[in-house]
Order: C-alpha cells, then sequence, then structure tokens
C-alpha cells in the first residue's frame, strides 16, 4: 500500500490521521505542491492521479483519490476501530459534519483557489486572507452548534469515540490557527481538537511530523 501526500494538504492530513487509527502499515510518497516543483502538476503523478490533487491510495492494484473515498474504505477492510456509529441516523450526522468540511469548507480554501486568487485575479495577501478567514468562520459557525449538540464528552465531535468527523476537523483547525483565523467563537471545536491533537494518531499524522515538512 502506498500513500501519494503532502505534508501541509490537510486532505492527506486526514487520510494519515485514518492509517494511524487502523495501524495500517503503508509506504509514504511525498507529492511537493509548492512552485517551483508543483509534482501533482508532472505527467508521472498525473498517470497516478489525473485530478493532480493529494492524497491518493495505491493499492490492489489500483488507485484510489479523494481522502473521503480513501477513508471510507479503509474502515470497510480495517473495521476496527470503526469510524462510524452503528445507528444509520448516527452515521448520517457523523457523515454530515464531516461533508461540512469537505464539501463546504475545504474547497473554497485550498491551495488552487488561493492561488488563482493570487494569480490570474490579482488580489493581495490581505484579501487572500480575508477570504480564508471569511469561510472559516462561516463553517466553524455550524459546527460548532453541531459539536455542541453531538458530543458526549467534549472531547469528540459525536458520542464520546473517535469518528470520520474528528479526522476531519482537526487539519482544518491546524489551517485555521496557521492562517490565524480567530478561534474564540468555537470554544467546543477547540476543546475537541486539543483533546484529539494528543492522541498518537493523530500526532504522527500532524504536518510538522512528516519527512517533507520545511
Amino acid at each position: 500500500m502506498k500513500l501519494y501526500t503532502y505534508f501541509r494538504s490537510s486532505a492527506a492530513y486526514r487520510t494519515r490521521i485514518a492509517l494511524n487509527l487502523k495501524g495500517v502499515q503503508h509506504d509514504a510518497v511525498e507529492v511537493d505542491l509548492r512552485a517551483p516543483a508543483s509534482d501533482q502538476q508532472k505527467p508521472d503523478y498525473r498517470s497516478i492521479n489525473p485530478q493532480a490533487l493529494v492524497p491518493a491510495l495505491a493499492v490492489e492494484g489500483t488507485t484510489i483519490a479523494q481522502s473521503l473515498a480513501i477513508i471510507e474504505y479503509l474502515d470497510e477492510v480495517y473495521p476496527d476501530p470503526a469510524l462510524m456509529p452503528r445507528s444509520p441516523v448516527n452515521r448520517a450526522r457523523v457523515r454530515a459534519m464531516a461533508l461540512a468540511i469537505a464539501c463546504d469548507m475545504h474547497p473554497l480554501n485550498n491551495l488552487r483557489v488561493l492561488n488563482y486568487l493570487r494569480s490570474p485575479l490579482g488580489h493581495d495577501e490581505e484579501t487572500v486572507n480575508a477570504w480564508y478567514r471569511h469561510w472559516i468562520a462561516v463553517g466553524f459557525g455550524g459546527l460548532e452548534q453541531e459539536a455542541r449538540r453531538a458530543t458526549g464528552d467534549g472531547r469528540h465531535m459525536f458520542g464520546q469515540s473517535v469518528t470520520v468527523a474528528d479526522i476531519y476537523v482537526v487539519p482544518q483547525m491546524y489551517n485555521a490557527r496557521r492562517f490565524k483565523c480567530d478561534l474564540e467563537p468555537y470554544p467546543t471545536l477547540r476543546a475537541i481538537c486539543a483533546h484529539l491533537e494528543s492522541l498518537p494518531a493523530f500526532a504522527k499524522a500532524a504536518p510538522e511530523a512528516q519527512p517533507g515538512a520545511s
């Protein structure tokens, strides 16, 4: 099993957390998304993942793209520990929180969108950062309320054990701190992430713990 990853990619960060939680041995291949390297645009990597994104998981003679698809695959193949509740309605609630990040927050603030705002649209860094912080505030505002209702112990997004929602919120919180977003309005999310980041599977997946971090 081979994971194509980038130390600062929040989508790759999610996948690393899931692999660590499952205890799955794998080889990590760094794909440097930064210019001038831009490894994701090179023919060799596009032949692996035509979307030119990370992560990608090479397994069973094929390649799986998209972090949610990879995490669901891992949860099905390696069912212990389970990353989704048993109840269909609770599974839907957890999935909804994860998708709020994966579909509503992350796509607006990923690297290629921020770079497009800079060039060709010509926005300066202050404007780009304001864009980022705005969408973090919109997304975290709703998630804070959801987490208050769903957490069972103040340390997990849902119930009292790690779920896919936890895997998704930690990288998003990490990036929010990196962009110096105002996080005071989200005490529940901050407390949950502080606990999760102390767990070995999460700490080992953190960007600064990766070989390519710089």
